[in-house]
């Protein structure tokens, strides 16, 4: 390419469907691996898409989203120690039972997937991969998900075929198929349900405004910040705009610009007039303030 990055470009074969791009190669400290963040039309996490659906638990995963790949449902980074990880809101493959495993499990449910991975197989809910000789081996436990990033990515020191093949088949996947958009949107949701209710647990959030619980959630969602650093931010005798504030000062060295995302998108929902909302333990929700 004229930049001198390296594209790697794919297409479904039997098909009249034009080339479309995988990702650029990229090194991060001695690693080798791709990257997509490419923003295409219709393919952009939008909240008022699935507010019917999710109400509003899909503008509260919005700012993340925002921060963590401008919305791509085709993100994709395959160079750091997760050795895969896809969606608008970067799963991950190395963590068992994290969103990235879930996300699969319920991409193999589809109808499709057998046309994305053949050789992918859910045996009682567990990632699979179906050997030559019609054997299976489990990918993913509860404590490890090593098969499953081998099979993802065999190796960090090189862009190799397979890595390539896996990249190619999601962000294809993910460009073609809305149900497959679908799937990545309820997963982040079902994980930030999940998390306000351990976040509660530990902070105790009954009453806190929504812009606080979310930034919270990203703090949490990034790994930029420990829950004493979070606790300590929320400890303002319930002045929660003070409250707010500390949380944008978490891991401002080394992200300012992603906490000005957060801060921003947060800013924007808010004066559409969709945002004064506080959280409810009771029922995991968000109500009227």
């Amino acid at each position: 390419m004229p930049s001198g990055r390296t594209a790697y470009f794919g297409k479904q074969i039997g098909t009249t469907q034009a080339e479309f791009l995988i990702g650029n190669r990229t090194t991060y400290q001695d690693n080798f691996g791709i990257y997509n963040i490419n923003i295409s039309p219709g393919l952009i996490y939008q909240p008022q898409d699935y507010v019917d659906k999710f109400g509003f638990w899909a503008q509260f995963i919005y700012p993340t989203a925002r921060a963590e790949s401008r919305g791509s449902f085709m993100c994709l980074n395959t160079y750091d120690r997760a050795k895969f990880t896809f969606s608008f809101m970067q799963y991950a493959a190395h963590v068992p039972n994290g969103d990235f495993v879930i996300f699969m499990r319920k991409l193999l449910a589809l109808e499709n997937a057998n046309q994305y991975f053949p050789r992918l197989e859910l045996i009682s809910n567990r990632i699979h991969y179906r050997r030559d000789n019609g054997t299976f081996v489990q990918l993913e436990t509860d404590n490890s998900t090593k098969g499953l990033m081998d099979y993802l990515n065999p190796t960090l020191t090189e862009v190799d075929e397979q890595e390539l093949i896996c990249a190619a088949r999601l962000v294809h996947w993910a460009a073609n198929d809305p149900a497959h958009r679908a799937i990545q949107v309820e997963t982040a949701v079902d994980h930030f349900q999940k998390n306000m209710i351990a976040y509660n647990r530990r902070f105790s959030l009954e009453g806190v405004p929504a812009n606080v619980c979310q930034l919270i959630c990203d703090i949490r969602h990034q790994g930029r910040g420990t829950n004493d650093r979070i606790a300590f931010a929320l400890n303002t005798n319930g002045n929660f705009d003070k409250a707010f504030s500390n949380l944008c000062t978490i891991g401002e060295v080394n992200f300012q610009s992603r906490i000005d995302t957060v801060r921003k998108t947060i800013r924007e929902l808010s004066t559409s007039g969709n945002w004064n909302k506080r959280y409810r333990a009771e029922t995991n929700t968000f109500v009227d303030a």
